[in-house]
């Protein structure tokens, strides 16, 4: 390489120092904005609000409840909340405590949060009364219930607590999931992530005007930035009622609350492109800026709405690992590159943070040349929690002197930069794989499925949509011990009782033997691009007919399945929350009724959907009917919340609503 490429990938395109609050931690900002406009609206949900002084008085007191049982800087404090008030409330909380917080999503199996939460040792947790079930055995841990138990905390001052915390502290911890076999908690530092929403905020103009919507699960990475971003500039943060992904509502929400900012993967944001595309689009058109991150983003299934006059919204791609603050570099498309791009890329880093892109040897590819993405400076975290082994191997000493910091992160991402100075996304090093926004390590999936009793081998693979467009799937192929036959919906069963849902593959297939590579290695190529068959046993000469068949077509084309009989079970066809949004957008257009997403969690086979259609669903009279609806809805949201918050159980929603 020559010198002056080498100038240019190390230095010329690494120069992002910014002057940002380096001696502050996030929540402090957000005290100085409570200060600015006390009584703005902060946070709502469902009719339900909190204004910046009701959300700084409640987390106050939290904060002062919480150092009384011992939470100090570097404190890890566990948080298994749906998205709601309480859940910010909390966040907020134990950060002007002095802890840091650990996000444990409630839908996951228990074993896995128990697993998590001793991983990090966890002593103090936030939880709800609903949620008891799931940890009030939990020994060693004292849990603190935001509603049930608001009463006491509700008795401590609301005044702003003196600092505890510093930049140099931790912020949160991330699980992400493990090639071990195991999930591995990765621990951020206050002063990169106030680094982040410095860049966040400056680069894409937040101001007082601007509404984010919460769409995504707590323990995400790409969530945390969002309940801070608009809150230290006098926006508002709204959040997504609890329940399945309903694109439906969403796409209602958007325009009835005036959102701005969306931030999320794009398996989440294509459904709502194509169900507002039958109506011009008009539900996106109060957006200013979506944020796309965690996959590649498909600009096929984009291209239709970002060309429609109604689109006044500009599509920001952000890239980064949870280990290093979930952002180090972003690039922003222009309206003139529209059609430039089938899949954006990764762009620039942000504000003081450095790349490069290495080989082998840890030697800076030329550009253009495919090398290892390595990160350095301020995002970089404390690495893996209780595990040094696992930090060692990630995380390594800095060989160039041109980057800031002494240490640098190895992504296992292949990339290469291009020449005008962006960085291209090429794929995997090694078996990790995207599902969802969500990263997967196929190897725990693996030890898992080594641990059933009557597997004496399995591998699992990922798959791409045909054609293209960013859906992702996971595959797995199995061999039995003495080859005895086993149903592939035991072998669901077994994975949903220790994995989250996202990581359960769609299909299974047994197999006789695995196919092997000529060095002898299981052929993870020949099984991914192997066709599919039947996994859940289909009758396939099964007459369906009529509404079933109907239902049939649309399950298939949203499954990509090519066989479905009428008692299968549409999640163990390979079903998840993102496909059933799919599927209630379709059927509401076919049938030309509205009805909740909930009828299909409760009617989950063609028999019985087709049967609870014929014996009819609430049928719109036009526009105005469906607009009633969805107030009704809306209404009985808040009477809900109200109902959460009154006076003869006091709560944290009282006065805030």
């Amino acid at each position: 390489m020559t010198e002056s490429c080498y100038q240019r990938v190390l230095v010329d395109w690494n120069r992002t120092e910014f002057i940002w609050p380096r001696d502050q931690c996030i929540h402090q900002l957000f005290e100085q904005q409570v200060q600015r406009t006390p009584g703005a609206t902060a946070v709502t949900l469902s009719g339900t609000c909190l204004t910046y002084r009701n959300l700084n008085e409640r987390a106050n007191q939290l904060a002062r409840f919480l150092r009384q049982r011992g939470v100090k800087p570097n404190s890890l404090v566990g948080l298994s909340l749906e998205p709601s008030l309480e859940a910010v409330i909390g966040v907020y909380g134990i950060l002007k405590a002095g802890g840091a917080y650990v996000p444990l999503d409630p839908s996951y199996p228990p074993e896995r949060l128990r697993y998590m939460l001793e991983a990090v040792r966890v002593r103090v947790l936030l939880t709800q009364e609903k949620f008891i079930s799931i940890w009030g055995h939990t020994d060693g841990v004292e849990v603190i219930k935001l509603d049930s138990d608001w009463p006491a905390i509700s008795l401590h001052g609301g005044d702003n607590p003196a600092p505890l915390a510093t930049p140099q502290d931790l912020i949160y911890v991330i699980f992400t999931s493990g090639s071990t076999g195991k999930p591995k908690g990765a621990a951020i530092y206050h002063r990169g992530f106030t680094n982040l929403l410095n860049w966040f905020v400056t680069e894409f103009g937040i101001t007082d005007a601007d509404r984010s919507l919460l769409m995504s699960s707590l323990s995400f990475d790409l969530t945390q930035k969002n309940l801070f971003a608009t809150l230290i500039r006098g926006g508002s943060l709204h959040l997504n009622p609890p329940g399945p992904y309903d694109v439906a509502l969403l796409s209602r929400l958007i325009p009835e609350l005036g959102i701005t900012l969306i931030n999320c993967t794009p398996s989440a944001f294509y459904p709502l492109v194509e169900l507002s595309g039958q109506t011009g689009f008009d539900s996106l058109s109060s957006l200013r800026i979506v944020f796309l991150g965690g996959e590649p983003i498909s600009m096929p299934r984009l291209r239709p709405w970002l060309k429609h006059p109604s689109c006044r919204t500009d599509l920001a791609n952000t890239y980064g690992p949870t280990e290093c603050t979930d952002i180090c570099a972003a690039f922003r498309l222009s309206r003139k590159d529209v059609d430039r791009y089938e899949s954006l890329p990764l762009g620039r880093p942000i504000h003081n943070v450095q790349l490069a892109i290495v080989d082998s040897d840890l030697q800076p590819c030329p550009v253009g040349a495919p090398g290892e993405l390595c990160i350095a400076g301020e995002g970089l975290g404390a690495g893996y929690l209780n595990d040094p082994e696992m930090t060692a191997a990630k995380f390594k000493a800095n060989p160039f002197p041109e980057i800031l910091g002494h240490t640098i992160y190895r992504t296992g991402d292949q990339a290469r930069w291009l020449p005008e100075g962006v960085i291209e996304f090429l794929g995997r090093l090694d078996h990790q794989v995207k599902i969802r926004g969500f990263r997967v390590e196929l190897h725990e999936i693996e030890a898992l499925l080594s641990g059933h009793p009557s597997v004496r081998e399995a591998v699992v693979v990922v798959r791409h949509r045909p054609g293209g467009g960013g859906d992702t799937r996971l595959a797995c192929f199995f061999v039995t011990k003495n080859l005895e036959t086993l149903e592939p919906c035991v072998l669901r069963q077994f994975l949903k009782s220790h994995l989250p849902e996202y990581m359960v593959p769609s299909s299974f297939q047994q197999l006789p033997r695995l196919p092997l590579s000529p060095n002898g290695k299981v052929d993870r190529r020949a099984l991914a691009c192997a066709p599919e068959t039947a996994s859940l046993g289909v009758a396939k000469g099964e007459a369906v007919e009529g509404m079933e068949a109907e239902i049939r077509k649309i399950w298939l084309e949203v499954l990509q399945a090519s066989e479905s009989g009428r008692d299968d079970n549409f999640f163990d066809l390979g079903g998840n929350s993102i496909h059933l949004a799919q599927v209630h957008a379709r059927l509401q257009r076919f049938l030309g009724k509205v009805f909740p997403i909930t009828d299909l969690f409760e009617h989950t086979t063609l028999r019985a959907l087709a049967s609870h259609f014929s014996h009819g669903v609430e049928k719109p009279r036009g526009t105005l009917a469906l607009k009633d609806r969805a107030r009704r809805q809306q209404q009985a949201f808040a009477a809900c919340n109200r109902f959460r918050g009154g006076s003869s159980k006091p709560g944290p929603l009282t006065n805030g609503a």
